[in-house]
């Protein structure tokens, strides 16, 4: 199962609710861990399986790493919706960045981005909004092909909240009959912490190769939660939390564009996250197709196949296989995937499939520089 599901935290007396799986069945502890899941998360870092398409949430050195003067993305994730219905996990997030020409050849890039996410039947929401800074400095090459460098920061603020009132515990869960007693006495204990906000820092590196107008590659790392910021209001003083840090989080990427022929291209792309015990790798390919009929037209295809594995309590769980495309049209691009769960859950619920919805627009005009940085 995804990052979602793997951060949760041990010390929650939620987690009694997998005591009952030989007796209560698996499609009802499906239902009962999803329903209570973010009582018992620990950390949680939003995650799109079109990662290629959220470059802000990615790495802020691809702050303005882009071909056009700015862009706009967006992005939607509906996840657990078979399960859930209208409590299903849902993620969404906005952002713009620019660059601006330093000099000869280098650049700044400036971005805001805005992310939301809303996670089951008790609403545990989180927002942030981070502002981040990027400067590209071209290391090796000419007008058409070259090597750039790129440094980027970024900090944000960060909102968590809960409604306990839907929160179900494991004292409440019957053997063979499920939830059937009344509210918990952990609601009085918990129900005191409904929002929290704290404040989040990263940086990140990214270098890029432009080879021709047709062909790049890039790669690069970032370094999130630098701070180990506190979820929640833990103090020595207060026995009814167990501090919750959110763990620092490396993401490793890269990715390119690779012509084979005139009219296609293949896409590939990687990217794995390292966060505290648990890791998460996301990678395939997709093949482009150009469909533009004039130099001034520019209209392109994708298809590709993706893969999402991660860690679990021993060795690596294959979680899903992911289908997407991708169609741009001049300066607008729209990207759809869906995820087919091939995890132990789909004994559960065949259903339980993602989908994912892309959006990108770009603001162009004339580059006389001749660079071409890699396609987001």
């Amino acid at each position: 199962m995804d990052i979602m599901l793997r951060n949760w935290n041990r010390n929650c007396k939620t987690c009694s609710i997998f005591r009952h799986s030989n007796v209560v069945g698996m499609k009802r502890i499906l239902y009962a861990v999803i329903f209570a899941l973010p009582i018992i998360l620990g950390a949680q870092d939003i995650h799109f399986s079109q990662f290629y398409m959220s470059p802000l949430n990615l790495n802020p050195a691809m702050t303005g790493v882009m071909n056009c003067k700015m862009r706009f993305l967006a992005n939607y994730r509906n996840q657990w919706a078979p399960i859930l219905k209208t409590k299903a996990f849902n993620t969404y997030n906005l952002s713009c960045d620019q660059k601006i020409p330093v000099g000869r050849y280098d650049y700044f890039g400036f971005g805001g981005t805005f992310w939301g996410d809303r996670a089951g039947s008790i609403d545990f929401s989180t927002l942030q909004f981070k502002l981040s800074g990027a400067y590209s400095k071209r290391m090796a090459g000419s007008r058409t092909s070259a090597h750039y460098l790129v440094i980027g920061a970024e900090g944000g603020i960060n909102q968590r909240s809960i409604n306990f009132h839907n929160a179900v515990f494991g004292d409440q869960i019957e053997a063979e009959k499920g939830v059937t007693k009344p509210v918990s006495n952990e609601f009085t204990k918990y129900s005191i912490d409904p929002s929290f906000l704290f404040a989040d820092v990263a940086v990140g590196l990214l270098w890029f190769s432009v080879l021709d107008k047709e062909n790049n590659y890039y790669f690069g790392g970032s370094f999130s939660h630098l701070n180990e910021p506190l979820q929640n209001h833990y103090s020595p003083s207060n026995p009814n939390f167990t501090a919750a840090p959110l763990y620092s989080k490396l993401t490793v990427h890269g990715g390119g564009i690779f012509a084979l022929n005139r009219k296609t291209a293949i896409v590939p792309g990687i990217v794995t996250f390292f966060q505290g015990p648990h890791f998460q790798v996301n990678g395939g390919t997709s093949f482009r197709f150009d469909m533009s009929k004039s130099r001034y037209d520019k209209q392109s295809f994708q298809a590709g196949l993706w893969t999402r594995i991660s860690n679990k309590v021993s060795g690596v769980l294959s979680d899903a296989v992911i289908l997407s495309t991708r169609f741009d049209y001049n300066k607008f691009g729209i990207g759809l995937s869906y995820d087919i769960n091939v995890s132990s859950l789909r004994a559960a619920s065949p259903a339980n499939n993602s989908f994912e919805f892309s959006f990108i627009y770009n603001i162009c005009g004339p580059e006389k520089r001749g660079i071409y940085c890699p396609n987001f």
